[in-house]
């Protein structure tokens, strides 16, 4: 089989190169000359034989919609387009509707697997007719583990289902994460605790919260036992906004992934406006302590200025303080 890869970045460069090496002859195309094999879209279709099959591995929303529409022209009846990336599934219900004006077929892909993937294999969640399914089958066998074909691979449903289940993967992946990152600064800021990549250690094999995403905290600490070149920093894919979303949409509750999304906005602050307000109110109602702003204060200490706008205790409707 021959397929056209478009999209050479980190996962896509990695998918082109696990596929040649499980027979799949792959010809990409990338806006970067270095990693490209040829030079155009229009190069790339010549070089497929019919039909023809193309992987795209670009930009979720205006990238891939431009590349779809690209394709739209110059793509033949019978033709097969993948969505590999990271599209919203709406997205692909759009681009599919699209592609079927010229007969072109279109399928989604969730892929997980992020830079390992070459070497282990990808989950993949697709979405799309059965018969495309079929057709991009050789190419997904090639993607997916070897050893471990039946439980990394699912046909989700119809166009669009790939992806949707490719975003709650994501949402979930949020929460984990979040509760990870919550237990080791539990762990780091006991001072019984000496040795916490230790632990970690322990909890990898037998353990009930066993996983890749423990081994690759180890592995991370291992590199950098104090995350001493690490930000506390995060970005999020858009993903996990979008699941969160689609829960608020369906009125179904997931405290857990909108509290992981909210913990990675707050990362992004250095000095919160919100906490910075939170600390006001509770020094105007209850007198509490407050910390200067332009340097830390000892716990319990009261700046002049506060003291002297500082009013009694607060008490709520039970006759207690805060």
């Amino acid at each position: 089989m021959h397929i056209g890869l478009i999209g050479l970045g980190k996962m896509g460069f990695n998918m082109r190169e696990r596929l040649r090496r499980n027979g799949i002859d792959v010809t990409g195309f990338d806006r970067n000359p270095v990693v490209s094999d040829v030079m155009s879209l229009t190069e790339l279709v010549a070089e497929l034989p019919s039909p023809r099959i193309l992987w795209l591995m670009v930009p979720a929303g205006e990238v891939t919609d431009a590349v779809v529409h690209e394709l739209s022209e110059v793509l033949s009846p019978g033709d097969l387009v993948i969505d590999g990336g990271n599209s919203r599934y709406d997205a692909d219900i759009r681009n599919a509707e699209k592609l079927a004006l010229t007969g072109v077929r279109f399928m989604d892909c969730g892929v997980s697997g992020g830079v390992w993937g070459r070497e282990n294999g990808y989950g993949l969640m697709a979405g799309g007719a059965s018969e495309d399914i079929a057709l991009a089958m050789p190419v997904l066998d090639a993607l997916r583990p070897a050893g471990e074909r039946a439980r990394s691979f699912v046909h989700a449903g119809a166009v669009g289902a790939g992806h949707y289940a490719k975003m709650i993967h994501n949402g979930i992946e949020y929460g984990l994460m979040q509760a990870y990152a919550e237990g080791y600064e539990l762990l780091s800021g006991k001072d019984i605790i000496t040795d916490v990549p230790g632990v970690m250690r322990a909890w990898q094999d037998g353990t009930v919260i066993r996983s890749w995403l423990l081994d690759l905290m180890v592995k991370a600490l291992d590199q950098d036992p104090e995350l001493s070149r690490v930000a506390g920093y995060v970005e999020d894919s858009g993903e996990g906004r979008w699941t969160v979303e689609e829960a608020v949409a369906n009125g179904i509750p997931a405290p857990v992934i909108t509290a992981a999304l909210y913990a990675r906005f707050m990362s992004r602050q250095e000095d919160s406006p919100a906490m910075k307000m939170v600390a006001a109110l509770r020094n105007q109602f209850g007198g509490h302590s407050v910390r200067a702003a332009d340097e830390g204060l000892p716990p319990g200490t009261t700046p002049a200025a506060t003291q002297e706008t500082a009013v009694p205790p607060a008490v709520d409707e039970t006759g207690s303080p805060e």
